[in-house]
């Protein structure tokens, strides 16, 4: 891509007559002679404003040859006699005639971001009554979260309490199952013979499977199946090139004028599109199987017995099993206690299993440990 180059001439501005926007060829104040010193605002050239976009300069290029040759004659030297500017091809200071040394300075070049764009403004500085309320908010938040904090620790604080147990009660029952004959289906390609084994002591029975009969064909379920193609189209988003958009970059010199290099580059732009391409269709296929009676056994309730009662041992009822019969038992416990806490409270304390539950009996004394939310922690005989 073509390049364009130009030469872009910066200002100063005198300290010494505050004369303003001296072009760079002059190494001295057309309004009052004094030369440019290193230090201060006369060692800083402005160059104007750029484009945003391309980073182009807004000033127009020199042609002259005069200020040409000068932006050729290399980095501005600092006299280390008189502190004057001088070009860079002059072997002595114009103003004091010291010729230059090798602590003569240079002024520093100024770097060049290409191109960037403007900062947005910065947001306007908060009234005092808006930070008053970020200052209020603040407090609150702080304050719901200390209390907060303290009324865990307060509400997890535990005290026991003396007790006695006001009475207890359970409910128990058993459950009697045998192990029947029953008639069921299944698929025939899942049912191989099996011998049945009956429980001895209600365990260690085997179902079987056996007189597998009237073996039906129907329907098990479904499968996908190809159906053919059809054309798919889906939108898109790709990154096309859209024709070129200029971009500009500068070098300082140092000696107040700039070089600045142009060149057009390819521009991309986001670009919408259809993709299509064939794609399988499927189709839901239904699957077929057989399926078959067969004879086993399984576990069924024949008989269930329950009992209650307050303030004892638990009256369990009596079954009769049979050969091929099991049973089950189950069991609810409660133990009820009052205590003083502000006043009467009442608690049910359950037992997993009867040897916990004959621990208590009606009047006994206990120690209540309750927290400040009233949480019960545990109960212990006193």
């Amino acid at each position: 891509m073509a390049k364009r180059t130009r030469i872009i001439e910066g200002t100063w501005n005198c300290t010494s007559c505050d004369a303003k926007d001296i072009l760079a060829r002059h190494k001295r104040c057309p309004n009052c002679n004094n030369p440019r010193e290193l230090t201060g605002d006369e060692s800083d050239f402005d160059f104007g404003d750029v484009d945003a976009e391309s980073g182009k300069s807004l000033r127009e290029g020199v042609t002259d040859d005069k200020a040409l040759e000068i932006a050729g004659a290399g980095e501005d030297w600092f006299c280390a006699f008189c502190g004057a500017a001088n070009r860079g091809d002059q072997l002595r200071c114009k103003h004091c005639g010291a010729e230059r040394s090798a602590d003569a300075k240079a002024a520093p070049l100024q770097a060049f971001e290409t191109p960037a764009r403007k900062p947005p403004a910065p947001p306007p500085p908060e009234t005092k009554p808006r930070s008053l309320k970020k200052w209020l908010f603040l407090g609150v938040l702080f304050t719901c979260c200390f209390g907060s904090g303290l009324y865990g620790m307060w509400a997890r604080a535990t005290h026991d309490f003396t007790g006695e147990v006001t009475g207890t009660s359970w409910k128990v029952a058993v459950t009697q199952e045998r192990f029947t004959p029953v008639r069921k289906t299944g698929w025939a390609d899942q049912l191989s013979r099996v011998s049945a084994r009956m429980p001895v002591n209600g365990s260690g029975e085997v179902a079987g499977v056996d007189n597998v009969r009237d073996c039906v064909e129907r329907q098990r379920g479904t499968r996908k199946v190809a159906d053919g193609t059809e054309r798919v189209c889906r939108s898109k988003t790709r990154r096309v090139a859209c024709g070129t958009e200029e971009k500009c970059r500068r070098r300082d010199k140092g000696n107040g004028f700039v070089e600045e290099v142009c060149e057009d580059i390819t521009r991309y732009c986001n670009e919408s599109y259809e993709d299509c391409q064939n794609e399988t269709r499927y189709r839901n296929e239904p699957v077929y199987a057989r399926e078959c009676t067969y004879d086993t056994y399984e576990w069924k309730q024949v008989d269930r017995r329950e009992a209650t009662g307050q303030d004892g041992k638990p009256a369990w009822p009596s079954l009769q099993p049979g050969a091929t019969d099991r049973q089950h038992r189950s069991e609810e416990y409660a133990v009820h206690i009052r205590y003083e806490d502000d006043g009467v409270k009442e608690t049910v304390l359950v037992p997993k299993a009867e040897r916990d539950f004959l621990s208590w009996k009606k009047g006994q004394g206990v120690i209540v440990t309750v927290t400040n939310s009233g949480d019960l922690k545990k109960v212990v005989p006193r």
